[in-house]
């Protein structure tokens, strides 16, 4: 059975600029989205707003989705199902990130990011934005955590 990782990730956009998290990937320096695994028994929106907070510090619900992205990568044998959060913001705020593996945050142009783009850790940063730019923006209504209930013999589907 196919199970691709299910990941999320946060386009925040502050006065024309994005917040972007810096991380080290096999001694390389990236630029990612706040973006993470969903972890077991979390609800999807409760996964974005945690690892905005763990990975920037800022303690925000995201306002709308921006849509979802399937990437493979075959080097890794690996497929990442992505469900992208946007959040818009009056003014550039910044917070210390609670993961160490943060280096910075930076808020970015999209002309800073596209000169990055060989530094972006996936294709998907860059389309997440230009999709966010574009308007694409979807209800959050729309998701639902349903907690397992006990019914012995019931199916999970």
């Amino acid at each position: 059975m196919f199970k691709p990782n299910v990941t999320v990730a946060c386009v925040v956009e502050a006065q024309n600029r994005f917040l972007l998290v810096e991380e080290e990937i096999l001694g390389e320096s990236v630029f990612n989205q706040p973006a993470g695994h969903l972890e077991k028994n979390e609800s999807i929106i409760d996964a974005a707003q945690r690892e905005l907070f763990e990975e920037t510090g800022l303690n925000l619900t995201p306002q709308f989705l921006v849509g979802t992205y399937l990437y493979p990568v075959a080097r890794e044998n690996l497929t990442f199902l992505r469900l992208c959060f946007g959040l818009r913001l009056t003014e550039a705020i910044t917070a210390p990130p609670v993961d160490t593996q943060i280096k910075a945050c930076h808020w970015f142009t999209l002309e800073d990011i596209i000169q990055r783009q060989a530094q972006l850790r996936s294709p998907m940063v860059l389309r997440c934005i230009k999709d966010f730019r574009r308007g694409q923006q979807y209800d959050l209504g729309q998701f639902h955590y349903l907690p397992e209930r006990s019914i012995a013999g019931a199916p999970g589907m």
